[in-house]
């Protein structure tokens, strides 16, 4: 059975505007819930979108919300949170129990699929409370998998036009003289959000996925030093970069987890220390667009360009 009707959480967020785009562009009828609704502004264009303020986490209001729905695709997801064991309290509720809430209000509701975004990395022994607290949400959506159509997706981190991470990266290049890096050696593939928002949307036509888990990464692997230097080179403001010790990444992470933004925290210092890579290709035949042919154009700020690209992206080519 094809889908007709999408709750899309997290849609108001960087990766939920381009599947909530891909779904229209299908026909679908989406319902995204959001805490404020002047967030979705421009998704409330978007022809068969409904916007509707509500919070999530109340297991009624979650249980409402699918009313009507068949389909559920969970994107909501926090970079940070207060410390604790074996996580943080926004770690629990946005990565371990939202989860939880969704599985019981997909079999209280009778919807039958699920779609629930995880991490590269995501485990339950991983060295920050970000990864552990993913894997025990994707444990609980694949607990689920005899009763429930669920599928997994563990991406790289994510870039595309509004990324918070090749964007940063560019901003502190145009301010600062020199770039003072922690975990200089930490291995990244970043994968194209367009190419992640097919990935999600297509799964929903292929009944292979059901109980499936799939990486999403780009084609190339690279330093987070590689990534900063390119990001440079591509902004027109390259520094000196110097990568720090250990030690030395950590005082720095201590100190700018209290910076506005928290531009670094010791905890996404720990989740550097895993490897966010695979070797398996994108799933349902995509073709990966890679990190080279996309960002400098974002990065330099050539927005017609990024247009192109975005329309060549979205063909599939």
């Amino acid at each position: 059975m094809h889908p007709k009707n999408i709750l899309l959480l997290g849609g108001s967020g960087f990766v939920g505007g381009h599947v909530a785009e891909h779904l229209v562009e299908r026909g679908l009828s989406v319902r995204i819930p959001t805490r404020r609704r002047e967030r979705g502004k421009r998704l409330i264009l978007l022809p068969t979108v409904d916007m509707v303020e509500a919070n999530v986490h109340d297991s009624a209001v979650l249980a409402r919300l699918m009313n009507g729905i068949d389909t559920v695709i969970n994107l909501v997801g926090t970079l940070h949170s207060a410390g604790g064991q074996p996580y943080g309290e926004d770690f629990r509720l946005a990565h371990a129990e939202l989860p939880q809430k969704i599985v019981a209000a997909c079999r209280a509701r009778g919807v039958t699929r699920l779609i629930h975004m995880s991490a590269l990395g995501a485990a339950p022994e991983a060295p920050s409370e970000y990864l552990r607290s993913k894997a025990a949400g994707e444990a609980a959506v694949l607990g689920a998998s005899n009763e429930l159509s669920v599928t997994v997706f563990r991406p790289s981190v994510i870039f595309g036009e509004e990324d918070r991470f090749l964007n940063l990266f560019a901003s502190l290049q145009r301010l600062l003289p020199v770039m003072f890096l922690a975990a200089p050696g930490a291995r990244l593939q970043p994968v194209y959000v367009m190419d992640v928002a097919r990935a999600l949307v297509e799964s929903l036509y292929r009944p292979e996925a059901h109980g499936r888990t799939y990486d999403l990464a780009g084609p190339h692997v690279y330093t987070l030093r590689e990534l900063v230097a390119a990001v440079g080179d591509w902004s027109g403001h390259r520094r000196p970069i110097i990568g720090l010790s250990d030690g030395l990444g950590r005082l720095q992470a201590a100190i700018l987890q209290y910076s506005p933004g928290k531009l670094l925290t010791l905890d996404n210092l720990r989740s550097l220390k895993v490897d966010s890579v695979s070797s398996a290709p994108l799933p349902f035949g995509i073709h990966a667009n890679a990190l080279a042919a996309v960002a400098p154009d974002y990065l330099a700020g050539i927005n017609p360009r990024i247009r192109y690209r975005a329309l060549r992206a979205r063909a599939g080519r």
